[in-house]
């Protein structure tokens, strides 16, 4: 007799259509609750797919990145991980990372994010303004996608008008959309730092209405917080808040633009389905750009302190460990037919923005611009359409759309 072959359950696997990807992760999650896979940098990994397993890595304190953030180890990732990001929060654990993270989330609490949303729309429409009167083909990244979330980050850390010219050039730096070579990054990341090392100081004496002074007046039991503590913070809400906004934000456009159905729908009520096409979009839009879907990339990855299992697998003591977001957001387990792109869908528990104790801080702010940027875009420009192929960058952290040609 032959034995019967039954359908591939290979990861990590290469691009294929988007619903064959979706099949294809369904089958890895009812083979088993992660991979181990041998990342291009830093060795081998275990990737979770099972969105209630990824969800138990997340939330436990024995998993931690302290190894990765003393330079111990290499992070195992598909590119090589900025020095500088892994000085940042992100990589911290508790009860450092608690502590800061307490603060943080006050600061940027949803009251400010609300009080911010009507400059978001105000300048969402002067960047709108400012492409109808030019015309054409215009590139949706560098005129719209990524100069959004830039303001808003000036605004929201308080960087004064007259110097917001300088600000946007050294951080937007950092931005996969920039194409700066790794020296001219340098220069202008340790600009940057001095700038904002400057800024906080200022606060520290003047306090406004801003992140930087609420941070610079911060308290935690009897402790302030130091400027050595602060610029981290403002360095990965900087570099966090301009590249991956800007991708969201231009994976919605375009998911919405492949997909008529959707945006028809989108139309008729823009700002009441914004909410819940920003998290459809955060979770599947990605499927929806038309262009083939691999399997195999992850959050910043976690060590594990001691042997440690997870829905019955034993990961030990020093492996490395990160969510496969993908999959894990495609968890039909948890999700309702996990292929279907629907942005009136209300039970989303996807897991693009993390989860538990390293659920992303400026997830407010992100999720706010998304709405409002999609929002308004196709409320102001309803025959928005693509005039060409977008471009990606596939050497950096983000992999980022670079290019996006539309007109009307």
């Amino acid at each position: 007799m032959t034995a019967t072959v039954g359908p591939s359950t290979e990861y990590p696997f290469a691009p294929r259509p988007a619903p064959e990807a979706v099949e294809h992760l369904r089958r890895i999650m009812a083979d088993r609750p992660m991979s181990k896979v041998t990342m291009p940098y830093g060795g081998d990994l275990w990737l979770v797919h099972r969105n209630r397993a990824a969800r138990q890595l997340l939330s436990d304190p024995r998993f931690v990145r302290e190894p990765f953030r003393t330079g111990e180890r290499v992070v195992p990732f598909f590119v090589p991980f900025p020095d500088f990001l892994r000085s940042t929060l992100q990589f911290e654990d508790p009860p450092q990372h608690t502590k800061l993270r307490k603060l943080v989330q006050k600061a940027i609490s949803p009251r400010r994010v609300r009080d911010m949303r009507a400059s978001a729309v105000a300048f969402a429409n002067e960047l709108i303004d400012s492409m109808l009167a030019r015309g054409g083909v215009r590139n949706l990244v560098s005129e719209y996608a990524a100069a959004l979330p830039i303001e808003m980050i000036s605004s929201l850390l308080g960087v004064p008008s007259s110097d917001r010219e300088s600000f946007e050039r050294w951080s937007s730096s950092t931005m996969s959309v920039a194409g700066k070579s790794e020296q001219e990054i340098a220069a202008d990341l340790a600009e940057l730092t001095d700038y904002m090392t400057g800024l906080i100081a200022k606060r520290r004496e003047d306090p406004r209405d801003d992140l930087l002074s609420s941070l610079a007046h911060a308290r935690e039991r009897d402790e302030t917080l130091t400027d050595a503590e602060i610029l981290p913070i403002a360095l990965i809400l900087i570099v966090a808040g301009f590249d991956n906004t800007a991708n969201f934000l231009c994976t919605g456009v375009l998911s919405l633009l492949h997909s008529d159905e959707q945006r028809e729908l989108f139309m008729t009520d823009p700002d009441g389905l914004a909410p819940t096409a920003a998290e459809e979009i955060l979770r599947h839009g990605g499927f929806e750009m038309g262009r083939p879907v691999g399997g195999g990339g992850g959050l910043v990855p976690f060590v594990a302190t001691e042997d440690i299992v997870i829905d019955g697998q034993t990961v030990a003591a020093g492996e490395a460990i990160a969510v496969d977001p993908s999959a894990a957001s495609h968890d039909p387990e948890v999700i309702d037919d996990p292929g279907r792109f629907d942005i009136s869908r209300t039970d989303n528990p996807h897991l693009i923005l993390s989860h538990g104790l390293h659920h992303c801080l400026g997830a407010p702010l992100a999720r706010m611009e998304l709405q409002v940027g999609i929002a308004e875009l196709f409320k102001r420009v309803p025959g928005l359409r693509l005039a060409g192929e977008p471009v990606y960058r596939y050497d950096v952290l983000t992999q980022p759309m670079t290019s996006l040609p539309v007109t009307w």
